[in-house]
């Protein structure tokens, strides 16, 4: 649709013609969008499944869609969740911030995929029925595992259709995650909309290769994560946070005329990040003794494992100074579990 905004802008400098009578030329060439064989006309919206109906593929390869066309030309957002079926506050932030929209009162148009994995939704699993992980197969393609098909489907549709992502996860294997957007932050166009999405800290970093964001981002489309609390959870604060960054997004791409929340300080924005891992020998009952968000000095105790056949206890220390951003639930870990996610800028 881009070529039509330029033409439109084109033709009222040819002719001199008002700002007004241009806006109303690029409006009247705002066209129904064609998606998956589904129309969606200005000012309406639609819900409907990738394969069209039910069969014995579905579990594997359907998801559902959701798009509204607003009824005045814009950018497109695109959302996606669920990439790790057990995240489900991810999915329940997608269905919310989608429900809420108006596409009467919509500039542009919002794609969202809510359950990517939508086996790993029914059944609680992280993995793809393959037993991979889907957030490191982009982006895939039509040729190897079924792991793969799905990221080249997903890929295929957030590159043809999308002016920006928003890939929505929560913590992962009984660890919170405090609400957080993840950008590279060497993309000003991307650093712009974590910074207005409002979470509590940003964290620098490009992704691992084969995650949805580096790829999309690769691929020339400004994408961001948002990362709130624990998977298999449905957890009312940290969706609301979710929805309500979706909207600042969207307040901040011309897609809506709200009123945003403030967005995050410079002083919330981490350059990196490091976990804190159980030490060799000091397995044992962890338990946290800072909340997320604390912000720590080197050398701060943040949590203790007991050992519980002898009654030793270990000490967990901060290793440099940071804010606490990821964090294990009191539960049995082992040498090398990951246990503490401190952001910092050192």
């Amino acid at each position: 649709m881009r070529w039509r905004f330029v033409l439109a802008l084109l033709c009222s400098l040819v002719t001199g013609a008002s700002a007004a009578a241009a806006a109303a030329q690029s409006t009247a060439a705002w066209a129904p969008l064609m998606l998956l064989e589904h129309s969606i006309a200005p000012g309406t919206k639609q819900k409907f499944s990738y394969l069209g109906g039910r069969t014995f593929e579905g579990a594997f390869l359907d998801t559902a869609v959701f798009a509204a066309r607003g009824s005045q030309p814009g950018p497109t957002l695109c959302l996606t969740a669920l990439v790790h079926g057990d995240e489900r506050n991810s999915f329940e932030i997608v269905r919310t911030a989608f429900a809420e929209t108006d596409a009467q009162r919509l500039s542009g148009t919002l794609i969202a995929l809510p359950a990517i994995n939508i086996n790993g939704f029914r059944t609680g699993s992280r993995y793809m029925p393959d037993r991979r992980d889907l957030n490191r197969a982009f982006p895939g393609g039509t040729k190897g595992s079924n792991t793969a098909v799905v990221a080249g489907i997903v890929y295929q549709a957030l590159t043809t259709y999308c002016d920006a992502v928003i890939d929505l996860h929560t913590g992962s294997f009984d660890r919170a995650n405090l609400p957080q957007v993840r950008v590279d932050l060497s993309n000003p166009r991307a650093t712009d909309l974590a910074l207005r999405f409002g979470a509590a800290v940003v964290l620098g970093g490009t992704g691992p290769r084969g995650s949805l964001r580096r790829e999309v981002m690769e691929a020339g489309i400004p994408a961001i994560i948002y990362e709130a609390g624990l998977p298999l959870r449905f957890e009312p604060e940290e969706i609301r946070a979710g929805v309500q960054g979706v909207r600042n997004v969207m307040i901040a791409l011309g897609m809506l005329t709200d009123t945003a929340t403030a967005p995050t300080p410079a002083a919330r924005v981490f350059a990196s990040s490091r976990w804190l891992r159980v030490p060799i020998g000091q397995g044992g009952v962890f338990y946290p003794d800072k909340e997320l968000g604390t912000t720590v000095s080197a050398q701060d105790v943040i949590g203790h494992i007991d050992e519980p056949f002898s009654d030793q206890r270990f000490i967990i220390r901060a290793d440099a100074p940071g804010t606490l951003i990821g964090m294990a639930v009191p539960q049995v870990v082992f040498s090398g579990y990951a246990l503490i996610h401190v952001a910092r800028n050192n």
